[in-house]
């Protein structure tokens, strides 16, 4: 039985226990997820064999696809009904399968031309098809496991700490696993990485499965089509707010991560720098989204919100104007602005949480799974945009794998990873300040919800 103050209270605290139980699940999600932001266009122009310019319109084009498939899966699992609750068994069972289509994607068939391109689309949209069907349902369950506002922010802040634990693991030891594995194969290095990192994901999905319960249920009247939960965000202010911040947002972490190797190695020169400038990053986010319990219970998640990002948009263009001898400041740069990222990600999600409640309190209807679906895809859309983003400056200014590079094609790695980012995130400071769901009304909306489902 899951510690909790109260067997049938959704506001009552949870324990610490099923906090580590949720939150190491994305300890999981990032050994994918930080490959794919931080290597994956790498592992394309570098290994594989695709132009940089193929790749990131790849990223783009795909997420077309993901479009359709998030919401779909959203609508899915809030409609799932079995002994493991709504969302957990899809943690249980599509875990091997991502492994597999992730080995398969990070594998390097001998084919030419068009042949590369057809394979990298179907292995990658098979690749992130599965890591939608884990990751809808892993996003929604925070937000059935407690009602309690500042319990949501704990237990999203433990699963980005994960997340960031492991984005710091991948960065740190990935390329050492590729050499190691592949014994001078780089091509198979990859693959048995990619497979390693899949089996311990598997694990750590079934923990999950197993050490957290779904507690806030919809109303049990309730009987509505997926177009109908649609149609109910489209309605959710609150809720398009933060649709808009986390595509802004994730194409600032996604395109400072995907320019960090090119940074580092071609416009640095100093390619043994790489996993201890990445391993850095992580460990500041990760401090960052330790940190995020603590400064909500001085600032609000919206003013938090608009501080951390305006922060991060000065000190990112501030990077551009450190000389790349300077490694003590671009690596103390580099932290800062990592720490001042590290909460967006648990403050977003908790809020996330927090505007299922909003759309059930404004319309009797509840829909946990969707709400977070249309926002993971909105995460997905920024990360490709960043991709893409980085591809078509790296294409246009020259890069060539393997080779130095021109002075126009280092410029367009700095700006990719400093001045670009930077603006960006300065524009989600500012669109944060139309978030309405501030403490006071999020109080009253959720002691209202529980005195419906007390009566």
């Amino acid at each position: 039985m899951n510690k909790i103050t109260s067997t049938n209270g959704i506001l009552a605290s949870i324990g610490l226990k099923e906090k580590i139980g949720y939150g190491i699940g994305d300890l999981g999600f990032n050994f994918y997820w930080a490959n794919i932001s931080g290597f994956l266009l790498y592992f394309y122009t570098d290994v594989f064999g695709i132009s940089a310019a193929a790749a990131g319109t790849m990223f783009l084009v795909t997420k077309i696809f993901d479009a359709f498939t998030d919401p779909i899966m959203g609508g899915i699992a809030d409609r799932t009904k079995t002994k493991w609750g709504k969302y957990r068994p899809y943690l249980l069972f599509g875990g091997i399968p991502m492994a597999a289509a992730t080995v398969l994607t990070y594998t390097t068939p001998d084919l030419e031309g068009s042949e590369k391109i057809l394979w990298a689309y179907g292995t990658y949209s098979i690749m992130m098809l599965m890591y939608t069907i884990l990751s809808v349902p892993y996003s929604a369950l925070s937000g059935v496991i407690t009602a309690k506002s500042q319990d949501r922010t704990d237990l999203i802040s433990f699963r980005f700490i994960a997340a960031f634990t492991g984005t710091t693991l991948v960065n740190y030891y990935t390329l050492d696993l590729v050499n190691y594995l592949g014994k001078g194969d780089e091509a198979l290095g990859w693959q048995l990485t990619m497979l390693f990192y899949g089996i311990v994901a598997t694990i750590l999905f079934a923990i999950v499965t197993f050490s957290t319960k779904e507690r806030v249920m919809p109303p049990v009247s309730q009987k509505t089509k997926p177009v109908d939960d649609l149609k109910d965000l489209l309605k959710n202010k609150p809720w398009l707010v933060l649709f808009s911040l986390a595509l802004i947002i994730m194409i600032t972490i996604t395109m400072r991560a995907g320019a960090a190797i090119y940074y580092i190695k071609y416009y640095v020169k100093k390619p043994d720098l790489v996993d201890d400038f990445l391993t850095t990053y992580g460990l500041a986010l990760a401090a960052g989204a330790a940190l995020t319990p603590l400064m909500t219970r001085f600032l609000e998640k919206k003013k938090l919100m608009m501080l951390l990002m305006s922060l991060t948009g000065v000190l990112s263009i501030a990077f551009f104007f450190i000389p790349p001898d300077q490694i003590w400041l671009l690596f103390t740069v580099n932290i800062l602005i990592g720490v001042c990222l590290g909460p967006k990600s648990p403050l977003a999600f908790s809020m996330y949480a927090d505007t299922a409640d909003y759309t059930e309190w404004k319309t009797g209807r509840r829909a946990t799974a969707m709400t977070f679906s249309a926002a993971i895809f909105s995460q997905k859309l920024g990360g490709a945009i960043a991709s893409f983003t980085i591809g078509l400056v790296l294409a246009s200014m020259g890069y060539v794998a393997k080779e130095a590079q021109s002075d126009a094609s280092q410029t367009g790695i700095l700006v990719a990873i400093s001045i670009m980012p930077g603006v960006i995130a300065l524009i989600a400071a500012y669109i944060m300040r139309f978030y309405t769901l501030d403490k006071k009304l999020l109080r009253q909306v959720q002691n209202e919800l529980k005195e419906r489902k007390n009566e």
